[in-house]
């Protein structure tokens, strides 16, 4: 994308769409991708290891849920199907991230740049591959704006890869105040189970 990033507003890279393809939970998921957003040609490994290994939302959960720098929408899109009757908030800052969300996920997501959320809603769970890439100032500011938004006995799902930082990324989480707790270990990734302090003990890691 020579001098531009996924977390630009307004790609410059010609759109050029076509379809990514991938199996979550025995259920098959068939999205629209383009250049100009996050992992546009297969679904991101990081995304892959947090949609197979953190628990998903049941068809009880009522929401709302939150995929954190949605991209096209492969996190919502399997947040949509898990959790019907919960409405699922898709936040990117890319234009045509969100144009493409929007095509690829159900009547319960609604796609939205960050300053388009309401400061009233709260969100029982947030789910994230967060984009490690924009510089810790930025990540840092990033979470500390969404994750105290999370409800009481609220849950945060991040995945980051080992090698980019994810082991400072835990410790710095609990420098905040927030339990973090490594809930798997998968192919060079971590998922973190994120909770506001106090709201009940996280599960213990699982290394596989």
């Amino acid at each position: 994308m020579s001098g531009e990033h996924y977390f630009t507003a307004e790609p410059a890279a010609a759109e050029t769409r076509h379809t990514v393809e991938f199996t979550v939970d025995d259920q098959e998921f068939r999205l629209l991708a383009s250049a100009g957003v996050f992992s546009a040609n297969r679904l991101d490994p990081g995304t892959a290891v947090l949609l197979q290994r953190a628990p998903l939302p049941d068809a009880a959960e009522t929401g709302p849920l939150l995929d954190l720098g949605c991209g096209y929408g492969p996190i919502a899109a399997v947040l949509s199907r898990s959790a019907p009757r919960a409405t699922i908030y898709a936040v990117d800052v890319n234009q045509r991230a969100l144009e493409l969300a929007r095509e690829n996920t159900g009547p319960n997501v609604v796609t939205a740049l960050p300053g388009d959320v309401p400061d009233s809603v709260g969100f029982t769970q947030i789910w994230s591959n967060p984009p490690i890439r924009i510089g810790k100032p930025e990540l840092h500011a990033l979470l500390l704006r969404w994750l105290p938004r999370l409800a009481p006995d609220g849950v945060a799902w991040l995945v980051v890869a080992k090698n980019l930082g994810a082991d400072s990324l835990q410790r710095w989480l609990e420098e905040q105040g927030f339990s973090a707790a490594r809930h798997a270990n998968h192919k060079g990734f971590r998922i973190f189970e994120v909770r506001k302090a106090g709201d009940g003990p996280a599960d213990a890691a699982q290394n596989s």
